[in-house]
Formats: C-alpha cells, structure tokens, sequence
C-alpha cells in the first residue's frame, strides 16, 4: 500500500561510496550497489534517518514522498536473511572504495642502521605488512590477521612517532583509528570479533600523550572483555614530539 511518508533519499551525484551509512542503518535498508549506496527497498527504510550522521558528503537527506508503507515484519525477515547468508567474502570492502581492496604483503628487509634519515628518507622502506590499515576498513575475517601480533594505533602517531616503521611496525598487523572523532561502541565490536575468531597473539595500543588520546587503550580492552580471550597486551604513550614517555604491559 502506498502512503505518504517520510524515507530517506541519496544523492547519486554526492555519495562517493564510501559506506559509512551501512552499519548505521539497523534496518539492512541500505546497501552499497556498483560503488553508490542505495535504498534496497522503500518498505525497508522507516525514514528517521540515523544514517544521515555517518555521511561525510552530505548525500542522505530525508524527504517526503508516497512510497510503500515501512514494513516491521520485511526488516526482521530481511535481517534473518542477511544473518543467514554471513559477511561476504569480498577482495574489495563494501563501501565500493578500491582504496580499501585487501592485500598482504611483505616488505623488504633493508639491513639499514637506525639513523632517522635512512628510516623515514627517500630511500627508507615501508614496513607495513597489508592493506587497508584503518580500523572500521579491516574485516575480522581478513587474512592478515590470522595468529597476527597487532598494533593498534592512534591517527596522529603516524606523523608523531619519527621512527614508526622501525620501531614499532615490523611484524606487527597495523590498526588505527581515532577515539574522539569515529565510533567508540563499532570499535569495541570490531575488536571483540577480531579477537574472538582471528587467533590474535598479542596486542600493542601506542597512543599520543593528549586526553583524546587516552581512550584507544580502553577501547581495545573493552573489545577485549567482551571476546572472553585472554591475549597479552601492551600500552605504549609518546609525546607530541614524538618521544616514548610510558610502557605498561
């Protein structure tokens, strides 16, 4: 039956793909289709727009249009059936993003002493070991962290810490993110899945001295907690220059 109603409608021309809307979505309505996110069907959408938040583009907006009533019943067989059918097993993320297509790979051992230059210098070598590197992009389910011994880093460590690659990335599968401005309760259940089914062996939370800071540890121990494992964990706190100011383990 068709009434008039409240839904959400998406820019073609705006949404670049990147997916934020989906997991924020808690009705499965939308999903990311050739690279765009779209509406799988109207009678999905109960058009109170929870997803708008999660667009950095600004390609949501609801508006006001006859369309199919919102269907309660439709949303649980939906999601039933999604449940069912499990993640997909993909090389490209759903957010269509080819940045975000996974890969593994393994770098160059460069025998080079540890002089700043030759780390981070025209002719350094990346020690990172995969690919995507940013939290709320890595499947649990990816390769690369299978047995994998992880580092969970804070956003602005990456250009903080002058000697990142050489001191604290060789061996270790990278994660990061950002506590203050990306979703702390996404984290804590991505954690808690990787935790759960990827046989992590051990963990290092590196973040910057500042207050925003402070809460990734936290994150990651909730995720932690709420996984039931039991894996070794270390926390490591630089300064704005770049300096190791505290380890705890």
């Amino acid at each position: 039956m068709k009434v008039l109603r409240k839904i959400i409608e998406i820019d073609d021309e705006l949404c670049d793909g990147c997916g934020q809307c989906v997991p924020s979505c808690a009705e499965g309505a939308i999903e990311i289709v050739d690279g765009k996110a779209r509406i799988v069907a109207d009678k999905l959408c109960d058009g109170l727009g929870a997803c708008m938040g999660e667009c950095p583009t600004g390609a949501l907006k609801i508006v006001e249009r006859e369309t199919d009533e919102f269907d309660e019943e439709a949303v649980e067989k939906h999601m039933a059936e999604k449940e069912k059918q499990g993640p997909k097993e993909e090389t490209v993320m759903p957010c269509g993003c080819p940045s975000t297509t996974i890969q593994t790979f393994v770098p160059a051992e460069s025998g080079r002493t540890a002089d700043i230059s030759v780390a981070i210098g025209p002719e350094g070598e990346s020690a990172l070991s995969h690919w995507p590197v940013q939290i709320r992009l890595i499947p649990a389910k990816a390769p690369f962290l299978k047995e994998a011994d992880l580092l969970v880093l804070a956003d602005c460590v990456a250009v903080a810490f002058p000697t990142l690659h050489r001191d604290l990335m060789k061996g270790k599968v990278v994660m990061m993110g950002c506590p203050k401005f990306d979703d702390v309760q996404e984290y804590v259940a991505k954690f808690a899945e990787i935790f759960q089914i990827a046989g992590i062996k051990s963990i290092t939370t590196v973040v910057i001295e500042v207050p925003c800071c402070s809460g990734l540890p936290g994150i990651v121990k909730k995720g932690l907690e709420a996984s039931g494992q039991k894996i070794p964990m270390n926390e490591i706190v630089i300064s704005t220059r770049g300096k190791v100011l505290e380890q705890n383990k």
